[in-house]
């Protein structure tokens, strides 16, 4: 990175990086048949089971139409599976299938492996360090975001 006040580079370079992770993430995750979305999918199912097609599209922060294609492709493939809520009909609850299991346990070392190519040259302390950055600077914007938020109802209650 040029030397220069943080302030021109801190955003585009988070962005970056961002945009590099999925695409080396997706790049790898093929080699098993799968996307990197997929297979986010796939780890919080693992993590979650049970949990309703409208929670996990909250938690990856899609919508829930890209989620269904997503849920489809991955039934299609016998890797998850859709099961009724017995108390709602409505609801679908996620499953992951042994297919699936198997699958996740073939990728279990793939993200071992990015991470330790993307901290390639960094020691272990200063990782631990930039991971605790990091999440300082997460919960900074996410303070910043509900601050935001709180005042933007406060100018409406004001001026109607």
């Amino acid at each position: 990175m040029s030397p220069g006040p943080v302030d021109q580079n801190f955003l585009f370079t988070l962005a970056e990086l961002y945009r590099l992770l999925r695409v080396y993430a997706d790049k790898e995750a093929s080699r098993f048949g799968i996307t990197r979305a997929q297979w986010a999918v796939l780890a919080k199912v693992e993590r979650s089971e049970g949990m309703k097609q409208s929670e996990l599209a909250e938690l990856l922060e899609v919508q829930p139409i890209t989620l269904t294609r997503l849920i489809d492709k991955l039934c299609d493939s016998d890797w998850i599976e859709r099961r009724n809520d017995p108390s709602d009909r409505r609801v679908k609850r996620l499953y992951l299938k042994k297919a699936g299991r198997q699958l996740l346990g073939r990728m279990s070392g793939l993200k071992s492996e990015l991470t330790a190519n993307a901290l390639d040259g960094i020691t272990p302390a200063d990782a631990h360090r930039l991971l605790t950055q990091l999440e300082t600077i997460k919960e900074n914007v996410r303070s910043a975001i509900q601050s935001s938020g709180a005042e933007q109802a406060r100018k409406e209650q004001r001026y109607g």
